[in-house]
């Protein structure tokens, strides 16, 4: 990330003067996709992509904010009626709100940030500026006293109150957490963590944007989570020490499938079968066996697809592209609904792979899909 360049934007809209560089990544998720909210695991790491902000106190008690990307200006004040119209101004807001009811004593300032996480491919460029201003402010502003984890809760609080997305806490927990040459597995549930060796020797990680807009469809992603809900509404019944679909067995759902639709079923099929290819794919990277990481990778591309139906059909077709040129695994990542797909790829067939795969894309969609290689990087 260009730390220059920020910096003289941020010159050059305010005072003249330089304040404080901060920067948070985005993400990607090896495996584990809609199991958050459901209490189970999840899988990502950092990346070495992502927001950098340069920020400076101002004496008041308004922040001016310059988003340098979207070449756009907007001055708020910090009372919960402040609300700026801006959706990209609200996650800053947000964050200064959240900040606020954990005892931080947040002041006005000047900001301008820029990133270069891609927008719209599922690589978390909200939470990556949500963790950027939540770090940054717990220092400006409240000397450091909010721990790493609240940080990581101050950008989901963000989306929840002031983005309108239900989201779990994996995005910002990653970009908070984040550390080079290692995944996360975390308990979404218990919040207990633990770093696994990721150093896949003789492969590649590489992101396939379908450059489909990665609208996080609110309302399907919400209707998801309702879906989830009621399967286990209906699980309670006859077990009522189930909380979250992370404690169910196949077995339990099938019990409680005349209670519940089709749909409900099915997206929580899609659930318990997910939770538990994390925990494969853990052990398997204990071995390092890539292959079984791979063939788990596919297994999930199905069930979103088919199960959960968050893919489209240029993912599903990124997906097949993977499958005919011998990709080890290919699935949809994260929430769906348009952006990426994330591939294991033998670095022998990586360039054959890439090549033959965007011309296949332009000839079926009229436009060649955005390739970008991946690298495990650390957090805020």
């Amino acid at each position: 990330m260009d730390t220059e360049y920020v910096r003289s934007r941020f010159i050059k809209h305010f005072d003249g003067t330089t304040g404080f560089l901060y920067a948070s990544p985005g993400r990607i998720n090896l495996i584990g996709e809609h199991t958050d909210y459901n209490g189970g695991f999840v899988f990502p790491g950092a990346v070495d992509k992502g927001m950098i902000a340069e920020i400076k106190p101002n004496g008041t008690d308004k922040v001016k904010a310059y988003s340098i990307d979207l070449k756009d200006y907007v001055e708020f004040g910090l009372n919960e009626e402040d609300a700026p119209r801006a959706s990209w101004a609200r996650y800053i807001f947000g964050v200064c709100r959240e900040m606020i009811k954990r005892g931080v004593d947040v002041k006005g300032f000047n900001t301008a940030f820029a990133g270069d996480v891609p927008l719209g491919a599922g690589m978390s460029s909200s939470a990556a500026l949500e963790s950027t201003y939540a770090f940054a402010l717990n220092e400006l502003f409240g000397e450091n006293k909010i721990d790493k984890f609240e940080l990581a809760k101050v950008g989901q609080a963000t989306e929840h109150n002031y983005c309108g997305v239900n989201c779990g806490i994996m995005d910002q927990f990653a970009s908070v957490f984040g550390k080079a040459g290692s995944l996360i597995r975390l308990d979404c549930r218990s919040l207990e963590y633990q770093y696994f060796p990721f150093h896949p020797e003789g492969y590649r990680l590489v992101l396939m944007d379908s450059v489909v807009k990665h609208e996080l469809a609110s309302s399907a992603y919400n209707k998801r989570r309702q879906s989830c809900e009621a399967a286990v509404a209906a699980i309670q019944k006859k077990h009522p020490h189930v909380e979250f679909l992370r404690d169910c067995t196949m077995a339990m759902l099938e019990e409680a499938k005349a209670d519940i639709s089709a749909e409900d079923y099915m997206r929580a099929e899609y659930v318990i079968e997910e939770i538990q290819r994390v925990l494969d794919v853990c052990e398997a990277l204990e071995k390092d066996d890539y292959e079984t990481v791979g063939k788990k990778m596919y297994e999930t591309h199905h069930g979103m697809s088919k199960l959960y139906e968050v893919s489209c059909e240029e993912l599903d077709f990124l997906n097949d592209c993977a499958k005919e040129y011998g990709v080890t695994g290919s699935r949809v990542m994260g929430g769906g609904f348009g952006g990426c797909t994330i591939n294991l790829v033998k670095n022998e067939l990586y360039d054959n792979f890439v090549e033959k795969t965007k011309a296949a894309f332009k000839a079926k969609f009229g436009r060649s899909p955005k390739v970008y290689d991946v690298v495990i990087g650390d957090g805020s």
